[in-house]
């Protein structure tokens, strides 16, 4: 199993905390950091599967040389784009089914071109190997915050 396949089944083991929310550590609940992983993950995924190998050119991008350098992003300084912003209310049916696509989506990773890429708003054309290096980042930001609000939250809380 690959560190990303590790990570979404990570992700996949905190839905029965959707509820929660810890305003000292995030404004969004536990669900809202899940679906917004898993509309990341879906709508990444999606656009490699639908790129144009041959259109791929490396270029030096200086944001995504520190940040992969630095192999975390600062919490608090980017606000995720509309387009993977929940906006509705997150069922658990939602979540799942994200979740179904997402698994089904990975196991085709491998069969993609190396230069299948991804147009990351900041960070510019992503090819295969660094799009991937993207979600892992990506995904245990997200993890990393749902951690810290289970922790920062007793039991009680949830009640």
């Amino acid at each position: 199993m690959t560190k990303l396949n590790l990570l979404v089944a990570t992700l996949e083991s905190k839905i029965p905390f959707h509820n929660i929310i810890n305003g000292n550590v995030s404004k969004a609940s536990v669900g809202w950091h899940l679906d917004h992983s898993l509309k990341v993950l879906n709508a990444v995924l999606l656009s490699l599967k639908e790129s144009k190998p041959e259109e791929y050119r490396w270029k030096f991008n200086t944001t995504r040389f520190i940040i992969y350098t630095l192999g975390f992003f600062p919490r608090g300084k980017v606000k995720a784009p509309k387009s993977v912003r929940a906006y509705e209310t997150i069922t658990l049916s939602d979540l799942k089914t994200q979740f179904e696509t997402a698994q089904s989506e990975l196991l085709k990773l491998n069969s993609l071109h190396k230069n299948a890429n991804f147009n990351h708003p900041f960070f510019g054309q992503l090819n295969l190997k660094q799009t991937i290096y993207f979600l892992e980042l990506h995904t245990n930001h997200h993890l990393k915050i749902i951690n810290d609000v289970l922790k920062k939250t007793s039991y009680l809380d949830c009640m």
